[in-house]
C-alpha cells in the first residue's frame, strides 16, 4: 500500500514589510512640506512685477531735469533785450561833442528824437548814470549804439577828450559802413580830421541842412537791421 505523503501546507506570508510600507507611505504623507527661503528677489517672480514703463527713470546726469529758464528782460516796444535787429541796443544814435558844443549838441539831439522816426539818442551829459565813470560811460553808450554822430566843430578839434572818443567810435566799429557819421560845422574842408578821411562827411547845420542827412543815414542802416 502506497504510503500518503502529506503536502505541508503553504505558508502564509508575513505581513511584515507590507506593515513597515505603509508605515513609510504614512509617514510621508504626514510630512509638512519644507517652506523655502524667499528672497526679495524672488518676490516679484509672479508677474506682478511692475514693467519699465511703469518705474520712475533713474536720475544720471543726462537725465536731470534742467531747471526753467528765467524770462527774458523786454525791453523798449515789448521786444527782447536779446532779440536782433534794431532794438538789440539801447540807442540808436550816440552823440560825441565838445563840452562847448553843448547847446548845439541838444538841437541835434531834439530834431532826431522829435522826427517821425523817433530815434532814440544818448547825450552824455543828459543820460550818464550819476556816479559812473565818464570813460566807462562813453565806452558803454559807444558800444549800445547803432550808430555814432561825431559833431565836428572848431571846440571839438581843440578838445584831446573828444579825440578820445572820435578814435573809440572808431575802434567800436571800424570799417562799418554807415555807423560812424562825421557831422561838419564850422569848419573848412581842409580841417576835416585825417583819421577820419575814408568817411563821407555831412557838411551844414540846421534841420533842413546837415540834420536831415543825418537822420537819413540813420534810418537808412536801421533799416539794414530789420
Amino acid at each position: 500500500m502506497a504510503s500518503s505523503t502529506s503536502v505541508p501546507a503553504p505558508r502564509s506570508r508575513s505581513k511584515k514589510p507590507l506593515g513597515k510600507m505603509a508605515d513609510w507611505f504614512r509617514q510621508a504623507l504626514s510630512r509638512k512640506p519644507t517652506k523655502t527661503p524667499v528672497s526679495p528677489e524672488n518676490t516679484r517672480s509672479d508677474g506682478s512685477q511692475p514693467s519699465s514703463s511703469d518705474r520712475p527713470p533713474p536720475l544720471g546726469p543726462s537725465s536731470e531735469v534742467s531747471p526753467t529758464p528765467p524770462p527774458t528782460h523786454l525791453g523798449a516796444h515789448g521786444s527782447s533785450s536779446s532779440s536782433s535787429g534794431r532794438w538789440s541796443k539801447d540807442y540808436d544814435v550816440c552823440v560825441c561833442h565838445s563840452e562847448e558844443d553843448l547847446a548845439a549838441a541838444q538841437e541835434l539831439v531834439s530834431y532826431l528824437e522829435g522826427s517821425a522816426a523817433g530815434l532814440r539818442c544818448f547825450l552824455q551829459l543828459r543820460d550818464a548814470a550819476p556816479g559812473g565813470a565818464i570813460v566807462s560811460e562813453l565806452c558803454q553808450a559807444l558800444s549800445n549804439s547803432h550808430c555814432r554822430v561825431l559833431l565836428i566843430t572848431p571846440g571839438f578839434l581843440r578838445d584831446p577828450w573828444c579825440r578820445y572818443q572820435m578814435l573809440q567810435a572808431l575802434s567800436e566799429a571800424p570799417g562799418a559802413e554807415g555807423r560812424t557819421i562825421p557831422l561838419m560845422s564850422g569848419l573848412s574842408r581842409a580841417a576835416y580830421p585825417a583819421e577820419l578821411r575814408f568817411m563821407y562827411f555831412v557838411n551844414g547845420w540846421g534841420p533842413d541842412g546837415g540834420f536831415r542827412q543825418v537822420k537819413e543815414a540813420v534810418t537808412r542802416y536801421l533799416q539794414t537791421l530789420s
